[in-house]
């Protein structure tokens, strides 16, 4: 097999967080405990317990949102940042002993999924009733906290050198110009890479169509990544020309400095994810993650990010949203069912392992 690139999950990172005061695919843990300001809340109102919460989106932004959760209910909590995938992965290993507490961010279709293996503990929130239905599971078994759309991220510069244009539908990812420099993730391991994957499906019309398209992808793909948003930086500093990976992701660089990145959402259908929570079945501290679940779901929580350079839209109504996201109502948003996604995702990977990434 060629072209897979695989960022290490193995460092663990403890650090210390106070109160009150993207990102690879590598595990980190964070804890809220280490630093005496961690015990300014009463002790008497202070919750019994402490949170292992595995998250799936990006990593600064996770730890500000543990630094608040703290603040906000006295609760500690621990966070270890990995991919989608290998969040389902380290679930499932753990099914007979969970290690965690709560599933944090990352595509809703992946928790379809782990429904589907009864690795999650149904929650319906109170919070969420006010929340379109698109943006949470019938039964409770996840809440969607985000919603982000599918791009394109271009190195300005390449596309000058090579008298290319960015592209602006999926069949431009074909031209010539790209062979060998397009770089995405993998759909296993990336909850990023397998909503590009449904997406070129819906967006070709069946799947037989999709499949033929992803095989002729394949050769102009230099690396398939770990991370759903290491594409992003390796455009960034001139490795491949082109990306695929969230728009919100692609934002966060521009704005971090990456100067050479030009984002374009494709016109002939973007794909979406609905970031979602859920509670892990059999966690030892059920009502604690409840209290993380309803905190997590309250404006306040989901805008947290934002202070972090988080641009992915919220799904609480009464949210405000990122001033520089995208306005999802500009887009041609494909129909995106997470359910179906979610059912399908493992067949379609080892259909993808098996036909294209062979």
């Amino acid at each position: 097999m060629k072209k897979v690139f695989s960022v290490g999950i193995s460092i663990l990172l403890s650090a210390v967080v106070a109160v009150g005061c993207s990102s690879g695919s590598e595990s980190k843990m964070v804890s809220s405990t280490s630093s005496p300001a961690a015990t300014s809340a009463p002790k008497s109102d202070t919750p019994k317990g402490k949170l292992t919460i595995y998250v799936g989106f990006q990593e600064d932004h996770a730890i500000e949102a543990m630094k608040q959760f703290k603040k906000d209910t006295g609760i500690d909590a621990d966070m270890i940042r990995m991919s989608g995938g290998e969040i389902l992965a380290k679930i499932r290993a753990e099914k007979e002993n969970p290690q965690a507490d709560i599933w944090y961010g990352g595509p809703a279709d992946t928790f379809v999924q782990g429904m589907g293996e009864s690795l999650l503990q149904p929650y319906k929130s109170p919070v969420a009733e006010k929340f379109d239905e698109k943006y949470k599971d019938p039964d409770g078994n996840w809440t969607g906290i985000y919603v982000g759309a599918l791009g394109f991220v271009s190195n300005k510069k390449f596309l000058k050198e090579h008298n290319l244009r960015a592209p602006e539908q999926w069949a431009d990812l074909l031209s010539p110009g790209f062979k060998g420099q397009v770089v995405m993730a993998n759909p296993g391991s990336s909850g990023t890479a397998y909503t590009a994957l449904y997406t070129s499906l819906k967006v070709m019309g069946s799947e037989d169509k999709g499949f033929d398209y992803l095989k002729r992808l394949h050769p102009q793909v230099q690396q398939y990544t770990t991370s759903g948003s290491a594409p992003g930086r390796m455009v960034g500093m001139g490795e491949a020309a082109v990306g695929i990976l969230f728009a919100s992701d692609i934002i966060k660089l521009q704005e971090e400095g990456f100067d050479s990145l030009q984002l374009t959402i494709p016109k002939d259908g973007a794909g979406y994810e609905v970031g979602a929570i859920a509670m892990i079945k059999n966690s030892k501290n059920q009502e604690l993650a409840k209290k993380f679940i309803d905190w997590s779901l309250s404006p306040s929580a989901q805008e947290v990010g934002q202070r972090k350079g988080s641009y992915q839209n919220l799904t609480n109504p009464e949210a405000k949203q990122p001033p520089k996201g995208v306005n999802f109502k500009e887009l041609n948003l494909i129909n995106y069912n997470t359910a179906e996604a979610g059912k399908e995702r493992k067949r379609l990977i080892d259909k993808w392992n098996a036909e294209v990434n062979k």
